[in-house]
């Protein structure tokens, strides 16, 4: 099975990513993110930026996280294709994320951009356990 895919929305796209732990459910939803806007093989991890973000539950922090990743390509102009989350705590009422995202200036010519991903939303938003994996899944607007 895939680490993450898309799936067919009426206008917008779905996201959907799998993993052993909630880290890397949301890990392969970011990268299942990023694949809707360019081909992930051919963006280099050379930059780092690290993220931050917090939520009242896991579902609205998958949401941040994917939010803080555009926000941070869009105002440095960078796509990512390497995603880390090092830690997501619980406090007394909200969930923090922090992580990282590796990636590098967007180059038209070579990642050939196809569709610009505007936001997550909280449309068909899940974070799940089904079996022996997470999933967590959203709806991207484009």
């Amino acid at each position: 099975m895939n680490s993450y895919e898309q799936f067919e929305h009426e206008a917008d796209v779905g996201v959907r990513g799998y993993g052993k732990t909630i880290k890397e459910a949301f890990e392969n939803g970011a990268k299942a993110m990023f694949s809707v806007m360019v081909n992930l093989a051919k963006v280099e991890p050379k930059k780092e930026i690290k993220i931050e973000c917090e939520a009242d539950n896991l579902e609205e922090l998958f949401v941040e996280w994917l939010n803080n990743l555009l926000s941070e390509a869009g105002i440095q102009n960078l796509v990512f294709n390497k995603f880390k989350i090092n830690e997501i705590k619980k406090t007394n009422s909200e969930y923090k994320l922090f992580g990282s995202a590796w990636g590098e200036e967007l180059n038209p010519a070579k990642h050939k951009p196809e569709v610009e991903v505007k936001a997550a939303t909280y449309s068909q938003l899940k974070v799940k356990k089904k079996n022996d994996q997470y999933i967590a899944q959203t709806i991207v607007d484009v």
